[in-house]
């Protein structure tokens, strides 16, 4: 899995670290079982604290994605196949996704649009319809 950052980007780094490990199992570039980067490897690579890539990976580990072994470390969870989602997810992702949402509209994109660039993210993942 190859992670690239934006250091001068205006979203923490641990943000970006847990969406682009995200984005990568959404598109099968790491499965479940599948481990991660240690976190002081992943912030050496980075040239980042390693507190840094804790913060994410709790992150990640709070929200189901992967688990965390102090022997075998960091570990993906949940993938596109690993069944349905768990009760927590549906209403947190609801919630994210009205404010995304509420964003595209405050900025004038209209419905089909919206649901256009929402298919074409999802064809991206190899999402079926």
């Amino acid at each position: 899995m190859h992670l690239t950052l934006d250091l001068d980007s205006e979203v923490p780094i641990y943000q970006q670290i847990r969406d682009r490990i995200v984005e990568a199992i959404a598109r099968g570039q790491a499965k479940e079982g599948d481990p991660l980067p240690s976190t002081r490897q992943l912030a050496a690579d980075f040239g980042i604290n390693f507190h840094t890539v804790n913060k994410a990976y709790d992150l990640l580990r709070r929200q189901g994605v992967i688990r965390i072994n102090r022997k075998s470390g960091a570990v993906v969870r949940r993938d596109a196949g690993s069944g349905p989602p768990e009760a927590p997810f549906i209403d947190d992702w609801e919630e994210r996704m009205r404010v995304l949402l509420a964003e595209a509209t405050v900025h004038g994109m209209d419905r089909e649009d919206v649901l256009r660039r929402c298919a074409a993210v999802l064809d991206g993942f190899g999402a079926q319809a």
